[in-house]
């Protein structure tokens, strides 16, 4: 359950306290995966009326609880599939947890998987307008900024032709400079700077500097370690869909590396198989 924007009743705030803009309390969340494969459509809808349909769990995410202030940078880590895409979700409103509680103070700009919000049959240029509104501003908010959100994305002629053309970088220049044309109070991005040219990712840490310098939250999930050291100051490591360690981002960024290069090694050896002792004569 996610409330709304607002000041929190007479009373409750403290002069130089915290400003929590994100709270999990012990979320949990479970996909049902179906057990049968089906052919067609058709296969689908006889074991649908059959009832002969049946359902595994997988929890994506199990007793997370967490924090994020006003104005602190925060990363994800975790090896795929640990749950971090399923985390942004929940926080973004995108999926409902199974269980526990999500609080979110403001509003909100998500950028998830690339192309989520847009219509690839549409051009960028309409693609503005539609997810700008999804986001929750007004055409006269949209006609403000479009030149403007248009120049940063630096798609040129492009940006008239049919998004279903662009590539993964151009997508997310188009979605990266529709979410931070306005200040949002939480920006979420899913690994959205982990594609495009030099250029533009430079360009986009830059404004997320200045962002970050008037309030806003960042919530970063990448597999560039070497940019959620540069761009975050906490980070969590997500492990099997809890949280396994959280802190400053350099001990926890060390720590995940020190394990995955255990693990690595580990599986080399395995992989190896025991030495062949000598024979004895």
């Amino acid at each position: 359950m996610s409330s709304p924007a607002g000041e929190r009743p007479a009373g409750e705030r403290q002069a130089g306290e915290r400003q929590v803009v994100v709270r999990l309390d012990d979320v949990a969340l479970c996909y049902r995966l179906a057990k049968q494969r089906h052919s067609s459509v058709k296969d689908f809808a006889i074991h649908w009326m059959k009832r002969a349909l049946t359902y595994e769990q997988l929890w994506a995410l199990r007793g997370v609880d967490l924090e994020v202030t006003r104005g602190e940078r925060l990363a994800i880590i975790g090896r795929n599939g640990a749950g971090k895409s399923s985390l942004l979700k929940v926080i973004s409103g995108v999926l409902e947890p199974t269980r526990g509680r999500v609080e979110t103070r403001g509003r909100l700009a998500p950028i998830l998987e690339l192309g989520t919000g847009f219509d690839h049959e549409l051009t960028g240029l309409e693609n503005v307008y539609l997810n700008a509104l999804l986001l929750g501003h007004s055409r006269k908010e949209i006609e403000e900024r479009i030149d403007e959100i248009v120049a940063f994305s630096e798609l040129g002629d492009f940006v008239r032709s049919p998004i279903r053309s662009y590539s993964s970088g151009m997508l997310a220049r188009l979605g990266f400079s529709i979410a931070t044309a306005w200040r949002p109070d939480v920006l979420i991005l899913d690994e959205v700077l982990a594609v495009g040219d030099a250029h533009f990712i430079h360009k986009s840490r830059q404004r997320l500097r200045e962002l970050r310098a008037t309030g806003t939250s960042i919530l970063l999930v990448s597999h560039d370690l070497k940019a959620v050291r540069q761009m975050s100051e906490r980070c969590i490591w997500i492990d099997g869909g809890r949280i396994a360690a959280e802190g400053p981002v350099d001990e926890i960024v060390d720590r995940y590396e020190a394990a995955t290069a255990s693990e690595e090694a580990e599986s080399l050896t395995v992989e190896a198989g025991p030495t062949a002792s000598p024979a004895v004569p």
